[in-house]
């Protein structure tokens, strides 16, 4: 994986691991928080507002502090939906015989009905198609793929699609290294909040 990839990770606040393949710099990712795009979030600040309702002496007593729990708050461990994405490294491989993907899903694969996989297809070819899901969202779409077989291992495609039209709809959502500038670093995250809050609740 690139250089410029890896220190993005790190940036997010991730971790990565030294590996062999894509399959497995995918699976050595960790983010111990969600991750928050700038697109959407940064259009919204979902959250903030009720954060700061809850926490309104904290921050006329002690902004310092304020702040560092509003980060903990919002880059800990937790589901709460307020626009966030998160990690995911799941294999899916649901052309591959003997696989349980492949039970589930391996009809409807090969179904060009029910499927299509034609954008993946520009990309990779019609070679081995085995994927790592990177990212759910409750958004749209609300999941993003990369292919194993990328011919690109270093900065692999992304991928969209959503359940309710799950590969049936793919979207080509652009190079690895372009997909994770989407988000904010931590610091990043909390420069815009702080100019929200001192601008609108001064």
């Amino acid at each position: 994986m690139n250089k410029e990839i890896i220190s993005r990770i790190r940036e997010l606040g991730g971790t990565t691991k030294s590996a062999s393949s894509l399959q497995e710099f995918l699976q050595g990712i960790e983010f111990n928080h969600p991750l928050y795009p700038k697109e959407n979030w940064g259009n919204e600040l979902y959250g903030v507002d009720d954060f700061y309702d809850d926490n309104k002496k904290l921050y006329k007593q002690n902004k310092d502090k304020f702040y560092e729990r509003l980060m903990e708050h919002f880059f800990s461990d937790h589901e709460i939906p307020c626009g966030q994405m998160f990690y995911r490294k799941r294999l899916f491989t649901p052309l591959t015989k003997g696989t349980t993907d492949f039970e589930e899903w391996g009809d409807d694969f090969e179904d060009e009905e029910m499927t299509n996989l034609s954008e993946v297809k520009k990309v990779v070819g019609s070679g081995s198609l085995e994927f790592m899901e990177i990212a759910y969202s409750y958004g749209f779409p609300d999941g993003y793929y990369i292919c194993l077989s990328d011919p690109n291992p270093q900065n692999p495609t992304v991928f969209g699609t959503d359940h309710e039209v799950f590969f049936e709809e793919i979207t080509n959502e652009g190079a690895f290294e372009e997909f994770l500038k989407r988000f904010y670093a931590p610091s990043e995250f909390l420069e815009v909040v702080k100019d929200y809050i001192e601008e609108e609740k001064r």
